[in-house]
C-alpha cells in the first residue's frame, strides 16, 4: 500500500448516480489482487476531509490504468463525479484483503453474485479467474432494469444472469430466490462462491451456504475513516471469537471474509 497521484482519463455517467472512472499512474502497477479497493481523495481542500473507499473493478497492470465504478451518495463522491480528463487525483491503496483466489484448480466452477453497486469488483475477480481456468458464472441483481451496470463486460468472462426485483430485466425477484429456481445452479453446480453486495443480500447468503459446509467468500460494504485499520469506525462483530478476538476491521482484516466468519 502506498499513497501516490493518478491522473484522470475519463469519468463518465453510466446509469443514474453511477460513474465509470478510468485513472492512470505508477501505483496502480501494484493493484493485482482482485477485491482491494482504494482510498480516493475527492476534493484538493480540507472538504470533504475523508477519503472515500472505492473497489476495484478493472486494472491493466501493463498501461497503469485503474477502473472505479460508484454510485454518487453524498458529498465526497459528487465532488468526485465532477473530476474530468487531466486532472490529478491523489489515491491510497491498494488497500484490504481482497478474494482468495491462489487455491483455485483449473476445471472449478465459481459462483459470483452481485447486488447494485457490489457487481464492480466482481469483473476483475472473474477475469482473474478465469486466467487460471475456472469456470465463472454471475448472478447480478439490481431494483430495475435502469439499474443495471457491466452487464455486457461481465457476460465477456463467463454466463451472466440478471435480476432485478421488479421484473423490468431478466429474472424478477432476489438473487437468492431464483438461484434454483431460475438458473438451475444447484450447490452441486459450482465450487466455490465470490459475493459482495448489500448487507441483507450477504447475510441471505451466509444463512443458505453456510449451514453446507460450501466454500464461499462475502465482500463487505462498509463505511470508513482511515481505511487502514486505526480509527476503529468499520469494525464488525465475529462468530465464534479466536483468541479473544470478538471483532474485525473490515478495511485491514476484510472487506472479503470467509463464508461464516463474522457476523451479518
Amino acid at each position: 500500500m502506498r499513497k501516490g497521484m493518478a491522473t484522470v482519463l475519463s469519468n463518465q455517467q453510466i446509469v443514474d448516480r453511477v460513474f465509470r472512472l478510468e485513472v492512470q499512474g505508477d501505483l496502480i502497477g501494484e493493484m493485482t489482487w482482485p477485491g482491494q479497493f482504494v482510498h480516493v481523495r475527492c476534493g484538493t481542500g480540507i472538504d470533504p476531509l475523508l477519503r472515500r473507499p472505492i473497489s476495484i473493478c478493472d486494472v491493466n497492470v501493463e498501461e497503469k490504468i485503474l477502473t472505479m465504478v460508484y454510485r454518487v451518495e453524498g458529498h465526497g463522491t459528487k465532488i468526485l463525479s465532477e473530476s474530468v480528463p487531466g486532472q490529478p487525483l491523489d489515491l491510497l491503496g491498494p488497500l484490504g484483503q481482497g478474494f482468495p483466489i491462489d487455491e483455485r484448480k483449473e476445471g472449478e466452477h465459481a459462483l459470483l453474485i452481485g447486488g447494485g453497486i457490489g457487481v464492480p469488483p466482481l469483473y476483475y475477480l472473474g477475469k482473474e479467474l478465469v486466467k487460471r481456468g475456472v469456470k465463472v458464472t454471475y448472478v447480478i441483481g439490481f431494483g430495475t432494469a435502469s439499474q443495471v451496470i457491466l452487464e455486457d463486460e461481465l457476460q465477456s468472462v463467463g454466463t451472466t444472469y440478471v435480476v432485478t426485483m421488479d421484473g423490468s430485466a431478466g429474472e424478477k425477484g432476489l438473487v437468492t430466490d431464483v438461484l434454483n429456481e431460475g438458473f438451475n445452479l444447484e450447490d452441486s453446480a459450482w465450487d466455490v462462491l465470490y459475493s459482495c453486495g448489500p448487507l441483507p443480500m450477504l447475510k441471505a447468503l451466509q444463512d443458505r451456504f453456510q449451514p453446507t459446509g460450501k466454500e464461499g467468500y462475502l465482500s463487505l460494504e462498509q463505511r470508513m475513516g482511515c481505511g487502514v485499520g486505526a480509527c476503529l469506525a468499520c469494525v464488525c462483530q465475529t462468530q465464534s471469537p479466536e483468541n479473544g478476538k470478538k471483532y474485525r476491521k473490515v478495511c485491514s482484516d476484510g472487506p472479503v471474509f470467509p463464508l461464516g466468519e463474522v457476523k451479518l
